[in-house]
């Protein structure tokens, strides 16, 4: 490493965000970048560790320790390039990643991590101010056409992979604008659309066709589909949501958080949204169900809107600060309280809420009515599910005017594209193909991202893309020379 006494000499400085009060007033970005200096200061705290464990725990591999070397010498360009071998779109990864490879990092044993995610982030963005993302064009077509179905995380990754292996490739999109859950599901002051459409320019550049504004299994037809590809990649995510089946839920005001959160996106791109349908927090007491991101993301939409107050309400207990017992070292830490940029502009917390009913007035939902509930644990002190039943005199009410749905999605959406083609299902109702070849039960047709594992991460959407074009090339070309990093195999 340049310094090998850099985890000694420095202490970690994360990320940083701009002033709660400013921010509540614009959908820019929150977080901030780093100056050159600090970024070199803290990329050479990463340690000559011997076995980098952060490889494994980024599911990109990620090649984190020599890009953080080459950052701490000043070789910029080449800490791009290295970063470009394993990942497609660095600043996706840089800006909503949690940052698995943080929690396998060894210094963090007994130390606070290298901050990983935001030197990712300066490479790329010194990259593109650089000029040294450019187009990277095949040396040859193949005469191949491939289909991607989805314009996501997963579905963009392949495309570019595929398109650079020499073939035809076409991005299918039913939303008017290209992106998928980039797009539509995160909100701009995470991550900004203008970094979007620079990539997609540069993909269209690479020879990549997107159609936006065509539902596949709908507007153009299965058979048409088949017919006009030698092959499909299923990358349409998981939409289906989870619902909460509880008295009151028909109720006006109780909605998905996903019919909320793309509104926002739209307003802000400036396009109309229908006004027979449109949800909005101004001056609502506001309560989520949900502690994952999608809730946090509508904390800080619901905020920004003018909420007149914003409670989140999650059905397990609080987790602990910290490493619990059940993922050690260097296990991705699931179980731990994290604080988000959102929950940290405001709002209340409660864990270990069941909610039982919606009470309305005139059609729309004006309470929630809710109970505490309590868990056994297991032996590593984890609650058991099975084990919840509600805290006797607990029931309260709490005003409700506007109730958003961020519990998770089951599965694929599979009326339309799923059904006509007729591929397998796992046992969770997502398509079945193995992380080996990506393949379905249907020949030429591949799957990848949340639409074949559930419901994940944006890394793992990239990573699953990256290897079902590898997948698919094979399929065409009777092998591949597309870059692999598949642990499964």
């Amino acid at each position: 490493m340049g310094d090998p006494r850099g985890f000694l000499k420095h202490d970690r400085e994360g990320v940083a965000y701009r002033p709660v009060a400013e921010r509540l007033e614009d959908w820019r970005e929150v977080q901030t970048d780093f100056p050159e200096a600090k970024t070199r200061t803290q990329a050479s705290r990463c340690m000559d560790c011997g076995i980098p464990f952060c490889n494994d725990g980024c599911p990109l591999g990620n090649i984190i320790p020599d890009w953080n070397d080459l950052v701490f010498r000043g070789k910029w360009e080449d800490a791009l390039s290295r970063l470009h071998s394993t990942n497609n779109f660095p600043e996706f990864t840089g800006l909503v990643c949690p940052a698995p490879c943080e929690q396998a990092c060894v210094l963090g044993i007994n130390d606070d991590p290298v901050t990983i995610k935001q030197v990712e982030w300066e490479i790329i963005r010194k990259g593109w101010s650089e000029g040294w993302v450019r187009p990277v064009k095949p040396e040859r077509r193949s005469g191949r056409s491939v289909a991607v179905v989805g314009s996501g995380p997963a579905g963009l990754s392949a495309a570019q992979q595929l398109t650079r292996a020499g073939h035809t490739v076409t991005v299918f999109e039913k939303a008017d604008r290209i992106g998928g859950l980039l797009r539509y599901g995160i909100p701009d002051f995470k991550l900004e659309k203008w970094i979007i459409d620079r990539r997609l320019e540069q993909m269209r550049e690479e020879g990549v066709s997107f159609q936006a504004g065509v539902h596949v299994g709908r507007d153009l037809s299965v058979p048409e589909l088949r017919r006009g590809f030698d092959a499909v990649l299923l990358c349409m995510g998981s939409e289906q949501p989870r619902d909460l089946p509880v008295e009151g839920r028909e109720l006006a005001g109780v909605e998905y958080a996903m019919d909320f959160l793309p509104q926002q996106n739209r307003r802000v791109a400036g396009d109309a949204v229908d006004a027979a349908r449109e949800i909005l927090a101004t001056d609502k007491h506001v309560v989520i169900l949900g502690g994952g991101d999608t809730g946090s993301d509508c904390v800080g939409t619901s905020h920004r809107q003018g909420a007149r107050s914003v409670t989140s309400i999650e059905l397990l207990p609080q987790p602990p600060q910290g490493r619990h017992a059940s993922e050690p070292w260097p296990l991705p830490m699931r179980m731990t309280f994290n604080v988000s940029s959102s929950h940290a502009e405001g709002g209340e917390r409660e864990y270990a809420v069941m909610t039982k009913r919606f009470q309305g007035e005139g059609g729309r939902v004006k309470s929630l009515h809710g109970v505490r509930v309590d868990f056994d644990r297991d032996a590593l002190q984890r609650p058991v599910m099975q084990s919840m039943r509600e805290v006797p005199g607990s029931e309260f009410e709490i005003p409700a005017d506007l109730v958003l749905l961020a519990m998770g999605f089951i599965h694929p959406v599979h009326e339309g594209l799923v059904e006509g083609l007729g591929v397998e299902l796992d046992p969770r109702g997502n398509v079945k193909a193995s992380t080996r070849d990506f393949t379905t039960s249907e020949p030429g047709v591949f799957a990848a991202g949340d639409v074949r594992r559930g419901q994940s991460l944006v890394v793992w959407a990239q990573w699953e893309g990256r290897e079902a074009a590898r997948a698919v090339d094979a399929y065409l070309a009777g092998d591949s020379k597309l870059p692999s990093r598949n642990r499964y195999v």
